[in-house]
């Protein structure tokens, strides 16, 4: 059994690999390296484990590094799954024991493997954010059953306020109504050029869905992660004007029906905090949320970090970026982000 770095030419065999396993996601990609290193300059540590010649484990990880948020080594930042994909125990230790030691030789402060389940049941754990999984049925009309009565009549009212679904080929669009969003929450927003990145990495596998009003006026707008048979509704936001005419309802309704007649069975919400509005929008929807472990190897650092919205030292910083103009949270927004993976 051997473990080593990832190369050029293990792409293909990396991906199959990733498709093949049923603990594989998107995230698990080996594309993921080329976008972290184009749109944020983050350093990669890809790792696979070999036996017999052949490839039966794979460990993405990125290095992130910064004066005000500290260094780490995650798997995978900016995204919602993560750790180690392997074929057996012996595998995944061996690449769980390379990483310790990756995070040691970097002298990181800590290492973070974003699990869907339990797998180092010895490290901390933060159990702050859940995922939303739903099966996507061939008949759109159960699907649109399968929507509790209050948020189904969200999305016909979408459908009577005369709303329309366009995909875009630009990210222009999109970009101003997810900056809104974000500063509307008071987080700060990645740079445009994070979006372009992954439509050009991902190609198909990555489109854009842009809700218009009846008079053609863009209300809200998601970007979206195609793997196997699933639809990954990754980046979203809108207007104001969303919210009077549910544009945001109707434009998850769109996602799904196009998702389904592409060939796609499950529906994948992404991650959402407990207790917060998103956690909430995503319930009322009829999903239940599954618990997500991101667990931690401590190195330099002595307890797990918080660098999440809901610490209550970014509190003042949150309500300063909420005033904010548009424009001047799109400018000084992405430097800070892509410390925020």
């Amino acid at each position: 059994m051997n473990v080593r770095r990832f190369a050029d030419a293990d792409r293909a065999a990396w991906n199959a690999y990733v498709h093949a396993h049923a603990e594989g996601t998107f995230f698990h990609l080996a594309e993921w390296q080329d976008v972290l290193q184009r749109a944020f300059g983050h350093r990669t540590h890809y790792l696979l484990v070999e036996r017999d010649g052949e490839l039966h484990g794979v460990l993405p990880l990125a290095e992130v590094k910064s004066a005000l948020f500290g260094h780490a080594l995650v798997s995978t930042p900016f995204c919602v799954y993560g750790g180690i994909v392997a074929t057996d125990a012996a595998c995944f230790r061996a690449l769980e024991a390379a990483a310790c030691k990756l995070a040691h030789e970097l002298g990181v402060d800590h290492l973070e493997m974003r699990n869907r389940q339990r797998r180092h049941p010895e490290w901390p754990v933060k159990e702050l954010y859940v995922t939303f999984r739903k099966p996507i049925d061939a008949d759109p009309e159960k699907n649109m059953l399968a929507i509790p009565r209050k948020q189904r009549a969200m999305v016909r009212k979408g459908i009577k306020e005369g709303l329309r679904a366009e995909v875009d080929t630009s990210v222009d669009r999109h970009y101003d109504m997810y900056s809104e969003s974000l500063r509307n929450l008071g987080t700060p927003v990645f740079s445009k050029r994070y979006l372009e990145v992954l439509r050009e990495v991902f190609g198909e596998a990555c489109d854009i869905v842009t809700i218009l009003n009846s008079q053609g006026r863009p209300v809200a707008s998601v970007l979206n992660f195609y793997f196997r048979d699933e639809v990954l509704p990754y980046y979203g936001g809108g207007t104001q004007e969303a919210r009077a005419v549910a544009g945001n309802d109707f434009m998850y309704w769109q996602v799904m029906e196009r998702a389904r007649e592409k060939g796609c069975r499950l529906f994948d919400y992404g991650r959402s905090k407990k207790g917060t509005g998103a956690y909430d929008f995503k319930t009322f929807w009829g999903f239940e949320p599954e618990q997500l472990h991101y667990e931690y190897y401590l190195v330099k650092r002595r307890e797990m970090p918080n660098l999440s919205p809901t610490n209550p030292k970014f509190g003042k910083a949150i309500e300063l970026w909420r005033r904010m103009p548009l424009r001047v949270t799109q400018l000084i927004g992405p430097p800070v982000a892509r410390y925020l993976g």
